[in-house]
């Protein structure tokens, strides 16, 4: 893997991420209100499951 394919991923995480904000504002909005309301450990537990998930997707691409 090369530095360009990396760029190339991180562009398009931005692109993705971009959506729901440009897409949804309001709902956008609505669900950080939401992610305010969450213990610690549930936000770690999102941020693991997210983890596992891109690893796992990253072994079956790659």
């Amino acid at each position: 893997m090369d530095w360009q394919t990396v760029g190339l991923a991180i562009a398009l995480m931005l692109v993705f991420e971009g959506l729901m904000p440009f897409a949804f504002p309001q709902r956008w909005r609505e669900v950080f209100r939401h992610l305010l309301a969450l213990s610690d450990g549930q936000i770690r537990f999102i941020g693991l499951a997210s983890v596992g998930a891109g690893l796992l997707l990253f072994a079956l691409v790659g």
